[in-house]
Parts: structure tokens; sequence; C-alpha cells
């Protein structure tokens, strides 16, 4: 189930589900330390004529982003019970709070008591054992804690504090949960817990027909006791709406720091783009790490998730960052690049947001001999995304801080990573992390990655090197033309491989190929093979239904749906073809055709503005990760490059 809305401040990440309740909760790093579980939520009840209600099928929900702002807007309205809910949700941008705004609706014609009810359940350290929760009579709060997790969760109105607790567990001694204990709409006081902890709060609201109450909740998090306390003092002297109303406004500013005239575009396609800019950043951490995506909803498919940091995917979102003149912002990504990078020159496979190595399935032997479980593109691509970095920042003290540490380390790698015979780079894993071999792909972005690197050669004064990269990348691109190209057909192939000394070439047509000669530069625009492999690839890889779209090639089975289509579509692949198509553009009518590929990016997308990783080819629903920051930055970076495109066209 994707994430419906996520809201964050580069130290939390939380993500919402289609209820509008918090069922992924990060810190202190954005994608690390889960705290509230893969499966856990905390739900929001209500009760109201003796029976309870939490959120769920049962109720009318919607759920969007406030006008260009990381601030929730969500309604929730139950008919049979006559009462709606207004939710204004956001994380604190100066510290880690996060408030929910409230307010309750009686839309009967008579007075009522409505009880809302708070459910809490944590996993800290992400950690099934030691919790601990208490209520503090003190403050008249709940602190869930363990080590240097706290976590104070309070709640006000305009009259007073929470009137009703309890403290429990849950799955141990035959316990559901203490969410079981409002179904009388009553709460037990028990008032300390430790093991696997949950807590429940309420509010007792007094409403008269049609009338209505507004409560603030918050979760303050922090290192130790006193931390959690001191943020709680300050959301109660500074007000929680003080607080939304301020981090509304800081994340308007910051979307409007680099103005743009949107030209043709309409309202929603503007509409996606600013909210594609701000989920991006909510999964970008204040120490570097870019994650690409902080939906853990896969746990409940397969081995793992999508909440790393792989420097491909990063990369393509600091490019992303850049354009939008984002470049402090940026800057710290490659900072996170030069720290991790190995002292050979390559990025593994991926990486947790505090800089440590993540999880992998690339094996270090293959058929008894040693070989390096890395996937070379997401090397290649940090070389590229750094050369854009630089052409918008101007920052050549930074590149020379970084020339020897990152940029000549992973280029003299890059270089001597090729095979002797072919001189194109040795197999390693391709951009989709499943086969090995010698990708299309991979040899594209090591070409991109060597002019780049020339190109920061020459700035340096470092002439040797400079003519060494270029000269390295020109035979790397005619041996990309010898061994990738088939001439008869007309396409690039997805890879080749060595069998016994032969070489054996897998013919999958694959979007990355065509894209990759493309996107890097390997040959001209107008070059009659480049024009060939996109009418062939096209051709091949648009699903042929009502939702259309393009799949990654062919016979893809990742999430597959049906074995009448060859895959699913994916945004960021969709997105590669219209990148084509406004670089192919001579004339503004050819331009305006890719405006229907933002038409199908919007259509697609959930009204809040999420992008999943794929679709369902006969519904439209989405499918494995939402959001995916791949598919967002795409899109950024597909409305720039078409802006650009429209300026060029409208001088001539």
């Amino acid at each position: 189930m994707p994430k419906s809305l996520v809201l964050g401040n580069g130290n939390i990440l939380i993500g919402f589900d289609k209820y509008g309740q918090v069922n992924d909760f990060y810190y202190p790093y954005v994608g690390l330390e889960n705290q509230i579980g893969a499966h856990n939520v905390h739900k929001i009840g209500i009760w109201v004529d003796d029976q309870l209600s939490w959120l769920d099928e049962n109720w009318e929900i919607k759920i969007d982003y406030g006008i260009e702002s990381l601030v929730s807007r969500i309604e929730a309205v139950n008919q049979n019970l006559r009462v709606k809910l207004e939710f204004c949700d956001a994380v604190y941008n100066e510290s880690d709070i996060f408030i929910r705004e409230v307010t309750v609706y009686n839309l009967a014609e008579s007075p009522r008591e409505i009880k809302l009810f708070f459910y809490q359940r944590f996993e800290i350290y992400e950690s099934k054992r030691g919790d601990s929760a208490f209520y503090d009579p003190e403050d008249n709060t709940i602190i869930h804690y363990k080590g240097r997790r706290n976590f104070l969760i309070n709640a006000v109105s305009d009259i007073d504090g929470f009137d009703d607790f309890v403290i429990g567990n849950y799955n141990i001694e035959g316990k559901e949960g203490s969410f079981k204990d409002a179904e009388d709409g009553q709460l037990s006081k028990n008032p300390i817990e430790h093991g696997l902890v949950d807590s429940v709060l309420s509010f007792s609201c007094n409403l008269n027909d049609t009338s209505s109450q507004k409560i603030y909740y918050w979760v303050a998090c922090g290192r130790s006791l006193k931390e959690v306390k001191d943020l709680n003092n300050y959301c109660l002297k500074k007000t929680p709406a003080h607080l939304i109303k301020t981090t509304e406004d800081f994340w308007r500013a910051w979307l409007h720091k680099t103005p743009l005239d949107f030209k043709d575009l309409s309202d929603d396609m503007v509409m996606l783009f600013k909210k594609s800019l701000l989920i991006i950043r909510t999964h970008v951490d204040n120490k570097g790490g870019i994650l690409a995506s902080g939906d853990t909803d896969l746990l409940r498919y397969g081995k793992d998730y999508y909440s790393y940091v792989w420097t491909r995917d990063a990369a393509i979102v600091a490019i992303s960052l850049d354009l939008l003149s984002n470049t402090n912002l940026t800057k710290v990504f490659f900072d996170f690049c030069n720290e991790v990078v190995t002292d050979k020159g390559y990025f593994m496979h991926k990486y947790l947001t505090d800089r440590s190595m993540g999880s992998s399935w690339h094996p270090w032997i293959r058929e008894g001999k040693p070989q390096l479980p890395i996937q070379e593109d997401e090397t290649a691509l940090v070389i590229v995304a750094l050369k854009n970095h630089f052409e918008i920042s101007k920052d050549l003290e930074f590149i020379e801080t970084i020339y020897n540490s990152l940029i000549k380390k992973a280029t003299e790698f890059l270089i001597s990573f090729r095979d002797d015979e072919t001189k194109l780079p040795k197999p390693s894993y391709d951009l989709w992390e499943e086969k090995f071999g010698i990708h299309t792909f991979t040899s594209a972005s090591v070409f991109g990655a060597l002019v780049a690197a020339g190109e920061f050669a020459d700035l340096l004064g470092k002439d040797a090197d400079a003519k060494h990269y270029r000269e390295v990348a020109l035979e790397i691109r005619d041996a990309m033309l010898k061994y990738l190209y088939d001439s008869e057909l007309g396409y690039f192939y997805k890879s080749i491989n060595f069998v016994d000394e032969k070489i054996e070439i897998d013919k999958t047509c694959d979007f990355s190929s065509a894209y990759g000669v493309f996107r890097f530069g390997c040959l001209d625009i107008d070059d009659e093979r480049l024009s060939r492999a996109f009418a062939y690839t096209e051709e091949k890889l648009i699903v042929k239904t009502n939702v259309g779209g393009a799949i990654r090639y062919e016979n893809d089975y990742y999430f597959r749906v049906s074995n009448d289509v060859s895959g699913n579509p994916w945004f960021v692949t969709s997105l590669w073809l219209a990148e084509y198509q406004i670089a192919k553009a001579k004339t503004g009518e050819e331009l305006e055709k890719v405006k229907n590929w933002f038409e199908w990016v919007v259509k697609h997308s959930l009204p809040s503005g999420i992008m999943s990783e794929q679709l369902n080819p006969f519904t439209g629903e989405q499918i494995s990760a939402a959001p995916l920051t791949w598919s967002h930055s795409e899109f950024v970076i597909t409305v720039m490059q078409y802006l650009k495109k429209l300026r060029e066209l409208e001088k001539t």
C-alpha cells in the first residue's frame, strides 16, 4: 500500500497510510530507525453514541498537502456517525517535533460527547524488546523511551490537556494492544509498562449541534528525557498552531527561492512539480544521505525495503535539486560520497543514511572467482551529478578539495575496471540490480563520467589527466558501437557477457540502453543510430493498454501483475522517453507533444502528488515503493528540460 503523504525536516521522516494515520516514523536519520516498526500504525479513533470507530474503510478520506508547503490537509468523514475530522499536520522545520492539528466536527443536529483517541505503538531502535513508557503527571504527558531515543506525546485543546490515558503492551502475554482498552470509551490509566509497549490518550469534546473543537497533538523526539521535555515546553510556549504556521511559511519560502516561469504548463502540472520537490526534500537527510524511499510496506512482500542510499538514485535526486539552485543541500550529499567511497574508488551497492554500508545481495565471488559486488553506474553517476552541481554552483574551491579524494579516485577506478579485449567496462550488476554483465547503460554512464572528469581536470589545470580521461572515454564509446549496437535492427543490446571466453549477447530490449546512450552524450541527438534505437525501444516497450507508459525491458517480472503484458509501466522510463522527445524537438509543435507525458504522470499520481515506482498496466494502481524519489526527480528534471527547450525555441 503506497504512502499517501510524507512529511519531514531532514532528521524526521513520517509516512502516512491511506487513512491519514502514521505508519512510518524515522528518527534521528531520514530512513534509519523506523521507530514504530514496519507493520505498526499510530491509529486515530472516535467514540460517539456508544461506539468506537478507528479510521478505516468506513470513513471517506481525502489526503493532500496544503498549498505549496509540507503541511498536510486531511479530511475524514463518517456519515454513519455524523462526524468529520480535519487534520493539519507538520514536522516542525526548526526542531524535532511532529504536530497534528485535529478539528472535530459534530455533524449531527443535537449536542453530543465525542471522544478522540490517539494510539501510539513504538518499536524503538527497530527492536522488539526493552522499550518503556510511562505517564508523567508533572507535565500530563506520555513518554516512550529506550536508551538515547525518547518520544514525548502530548495533546491540548484551548480548554485543557488530554483527560484519559493508558500505557500497555501488545503482541505479548496474549495482548493484542492497548487500543482494545478504548472499545468501551474509557481507558484504564495504567501508568507504566515495559517490553513491547503502546499507549493511548484521549480527549472528550462536548459539542453542540454542528459545532467543532480543535485539538493539538504532538510527538517531541530527542536523545534524553530533558531534551524532549524542553521541546514540549517550547511547543507549549510558542503554541503548536504557531509552529505549524511557521513551518508552512518556511517550506513555501524554500519552494519559491528560485522563481520559475512555467510557461504553458497546466496548473496540475505545476502543482505536481512543486509537490515533487517537497516530497524529494523529505527524503534528504541533513547529514547528506538521500533516500530512495521511506516506504516500508515492501517488507510485506520481500526481505527488505528501499530505505537506503543508492548513489545512483541519490545522484539523480541531486541533479534535480541542483537545477533549482539547492546547491548547499546537494553539497552535503557529495561530502557523503567523499566519505563513503572505497579506497579503490568505487561505491558499494547501497548505504544507510548514517554513512554505514547497507544490505546487499551482490556476491563477492562468482563461479569460484572473486568479483566486485557493485553496480558500476552508481560510481559513474556521482561524477556526472557532481559536474551538474558545479555548473550551477560554480564552487571551484569545493571541487578542488574533493578532486583527489573523490573525482580522481573514482575516475581512475573507472579507467582501470575495463576488459582488456573489448575496452568496455568489466562486468558488474546493471542499474536494475538483477543482471551481471557488460551493460549498455553502465558503459554509457562511464563514458559520461570520464567526459565530466576531463572537464574537471581542465578546470584545475591538470592537463595530463584531462587528456587521458578523454582518450579512454572515446575508446569506450567506440567499443560500445562495436560490441553493443545491432546495426541490422538498429538498437543497443541490454548487455554482453563472456561465457567460456566467448561473447554472449543479451538481446533484450531495455529502455535504459537507448536512454543511456542519449543521456550521457555518446551519440549526437540527430545521429540516425540513436533515432533508430529509440524508435525500436518505443515500439517494444510502450504498454498497449489504456494505462500506457513504458516498461523497463522485455519480460520484466518484478511485481508483474499479468503475463498478458511484458511488464509494468514505470514513471522513470516513461519520463525518459519525454526527455528524449524534448531534446529531439525542433519546433514548438513537436515540443507540445511532450505535455502528453506530463498529463500522464499527473493522472497516475496520487492526489497528494505521490508517485510510486511502477503502475498496474490495467488499472493504473500504484505498485511497489511510494513515494520513489527517482520518479519525482525524473519529473522535476524533465519539466526543467522542457522549460529550457521552450525558451530556446521562442528565441528562434
